[in-house]
């Protein structure tokens, strides 16, 4: 079994990532169950511009895009709500919308770098209470900004210690040193493998332990079969946690790795378990 907790559809920022994409790479590269966000709530471009107001879909619209693929398909698809800190609020429609679709939410997506918020902000701080106030963890993109640093997830993470945070990417573009020694020095800190060498995953295992890693790929960033390859045609390194990582661990940890630590930090209770 393999949980991705890492999962997109939309069509902002020079994307376009189809429910039917998401649903044919599970089907042909073996993957259980995907968490998947709305991208459209992106609300700055890669050279954060603001993204003009005719292509801005609010925090509520890209809820309910994620919910209603994971209505459609309970077993395989679960919900993280992308939320706009920089133009919107956690205010009472968005607290309501969660929680009449709490069975199909399980997680709250941050991604600092294209709401250009520092995460760790006063603003951001509601955002957090929110995900608190549900018991569900905060995914957040990290890298590519001072904004999406791991040292300001670090920081909230230590200001909300009953939150649960995920640092994705574990500082994207970077050796990810810092980022396994952060959560190695954190226990509501958890790194995830979306981009991330499995060199560096090893690192973290022996670093924080096992259960503190999590599988994560932004499947289909590069296309239906990002699990393969790249949008060069180059071999995708999740080949390497699909092929070769199951020889370098054992079952057990394996496992853990590709589902349990997800199934437990998201509650997850699929039927093949």
């Amino acid at each position: 079994m393999i949980i991705d907790t890492h999962v997109h559809i939309g069509n902002m920022i020079g994307f376009h990532l189809t429910e039917e994409d998401v649903l044919y790479s599970m089907r042909t590269y073996g993957i259980s169950h995907s968490i998947v966000s709305c991208l459209d709530a992106a609300e700055f471009d890669h050279e954060l511009r603001p993204v003009p107001p005719k292509f801005c879909h609010s925090q509520l619209e890209c809820l309910h895009t994620a919910v209603n693929f994971a209505k459609k398909y309970p077993n395989l698809i679960s919900a993280a709500v992308w939320v706009r800190p920089y133009s919107e609020k956690a205010d009472y429609d968005l607290y309501k919308a969660i929680n009449d679709n709490r069975k199909y939410i399980k997680a709250i997506k941050f991604h600092p770098y294209h709401s250009n918020v520092p995460f760790d902000a006063p603003s951001m701080e509601p955002f957090i209470e929110l995900a608190e106030h549900y018991g569900l963890p905060a995914v957040v993109h990290t890298g590519g900004s001072d904004a999406a640093s791991c040292g300001r997830v670090y920081n909230m993470a230590k200001r909300f210690p009953k939150v649960r945070f995920v640092m994705v990417h574990m500082g994207l573009g970077t050796d990810n040193t810092e980022a396994i020694d952060m959560v190695s020095r954190l226990p509501n800190l958890y790194g995830d493998t979306t981009w991330v060498s499995m060199q560096s995953t090893l690192r973290l295992i022996q670093s924080a332990g096992i259960e503190k890693v999590l599988f994560g790929s932004d499947n289909p960033i590069d296309g239906p079969d990002t699990y393969l390859h790249n949008r060069r045609g180059d071999r995708s390194l999740y080949q390497d946690y699909f092929h070769v990582l199951p020889q370098l661990l054992s079952p057990s940890d394996y496992d853990r790795l590709m589902y349990r630590n997800a199934s437990d930090l998201f509650g997850l209770r699929l039927s093949s378990q």
